[in-house]
């Protein structure tokens, strides 16, 4: 094999290496959340001045399987008609360093938020129903009984933690 067919396959390789390693890098981080820079590196370095460092992340929205219908006996329509769909999400996050005048004293100068993109767990509103029949009833040769109708409406659910953290230091 020449040299330069061996230099040609190591840089395809080496290549191909990269690329695979930076889908599953990417792929990794990026699950729940997309992360969103807000870029004024040309504005601080046109006016210079140091402004904020400020960068987002906004949650990707994952629907999960709802609950198929419950039989239970003596009914004859399901528990759950509609059943509620669970969705995973999350509360987008904020990161934030500032310049802060040396008001507080020495070693005060920057000002640091965090706010971490946090979980939401959620269930979308269902309906219950059942018939004004009852099940078929041996007492009187199979016919059913009646009954009042029922519905109800299942309340949607949203379950979260969040969280934030503020600090103030020497150039956070």
């Amino acid at each position: 094999m020449k040299s330069t067919t061996r230099g040609t396959l190591a840089a395809v390789l080496t290549c191909v290496a990269a690329a695979a390693g930076a889908v599953s890098a990417t792929s990794a981080a990026a699950v729940g959340t997309v992360p969103v820079p807000v870029p004024l590196d040309g504005v601080e370095k046109s006016l210079h001045v140091e402004l904020p460092k400020i960068g987002g992340e906004i949650p990707v929205p994952v629907p999960g399987a709802p609950e198929g219908p419950r039989y239970v006996e003596g009914r004859l329509i399901p528990e759950r008609v509609i059943p509620q769909l669970p969705v995973a999400a999350g509360l987008p996050g904020l990161g934030m360093r500032s310049p802060l005048p040396e008001v507080l004293g020495d070693g005060f100068n920057h000002v640091g938020l965090d706010v971490p993109a946090s979980d939401v767990r959620t269930l979308g509103p269902g309906l219950a129903l059942d018939a004004p029949l009852t099940a078929p009833n041996a007492d009187r040769f199979g016919l059913p009984d009646l009954q009042l109708p029922q519905a109800g409406v299942l309340t949607p659910v949203v379950q979260t933690v969040p969280g934030a953290d503020l600090g103030v230091g020497q150039g956070l």
